[in-house]
C-alpha cells in the first residue's frame, strides 16, 4: 500500500497545480490589483528562478552523499530509485502528498521573502504560479526525456540528461535548461557520448 503512494500519473499533478496557479494569477489581478505587466514580470522572474532552484536541488540535495544509513535511504527514496529505474514512468512526477507539502513550504518561504523585502507577502500570488509552472515544465520535460525520442531542437537536453543517467551522474544537473550547467561547469562534455 505504501509503495502505491510513491507513484503518480502526470494528470494528477497538473490537476492540482494548474487550477491553483490560475486562481493565484486571477487573485493577483482582481484582488491585489497588480497590473498585467507587473504580474507578467514577476511570473517570468519566477520561471527563471525555477531553473536555478532545479539545478541546485538536483545537484546538492538529490545527489548529496550522506554517510549514515538513514541519510542514504532518504536520498534513495527521493532520487536514487529514479537513477536505478530511470524508465519507470510512474516515478517521474513527485506523488501528490509530498508534492503539496513541499509546495506549501515553498509558498511560505516566498511569502516570507516577499514580506521582508517589500513589506507585503502579496507578491507570492504572482511569483508562486510562475515558479510552479516552471516546476510543471521541468517534470513534463523530465517525463518526456525518459518516455519519448527527442524532438528536433531539444536533442541536446535529451543527450545531457541521458549522459547524466548512464555515463556521468556528476554532470548534467539541469533538466529543463542547460544554462546553469554551462555557468557552473557541469555540462557533460560533447565527446562523452552514449554507446
Amino acid at each position: 500500500m505504501l509503495e502505491a503512494l510513491t507513484k503518480t500519473r502526470p494528470w494528477v499533478i497538473y490537476a492540482i497545480y494548474i487550477p491553483a496557479c490560475l486562481y493565484m494569477l486571477y487573485y493577483s489581478y482582481a484582488e491585489i490589483s497588480l497590473s498585467p505587466i507587473h504580474i507578467g514580470g514577476i511570473f517570468l522572474l519566477a520561471l527563471f528562478s525555477w531553473t536555478l532552484f532545479e539545478y541546485v536541488a538536483h545537484r546538492y540535495l538529490f545527489h548529496y552523499h550522506p554517510t549514515s544509513k538513514l541519510g542514504q535511504r532518504i536520498i534513495y527514496i527521493f532520487h536514487g530509485n529514479h537513477h536505478e529505474f530511470p524508465r519507470d514512468k510512474h516515478r517521474l512526477f513527485m506523488p501528490p502528498v509530498p508534492s503539496v507539502v513541499f509546495a506549501s513550504i515553498i509558498w511560505c518561504i516566498i511569502f516570507s521573502i516577499s514580506s521582508l523585502v517589500f513589506g507585503t507577502g502579496t507578491y507570492v500570488y504572482a511569483f508562486f504560479p510562475g515558479f510552479m509552472i516552471g516546476y510543471l515544465l521541468y517534470v513534463s520535460m523530465h517525463y518526456a526525456i525518459h518516455a519519448f525520442p527527442p524532438p528536433k531542437g531539444l536533442k541536446a537536453l535529451w543527450r545531457n540528461h541521458n549522459l547524466h543517467h548512464y555515463k556521468d551522474p556528476e554532470k548534467g544537473f539541469g533538466v529543463s535548461s542547460s544554462l546553469w550547467d554551462k555557468i557552473f561547469g557541469t555540462l557533460p562534455e560533447k565527446e562523452n557520448t552514449l554507446k
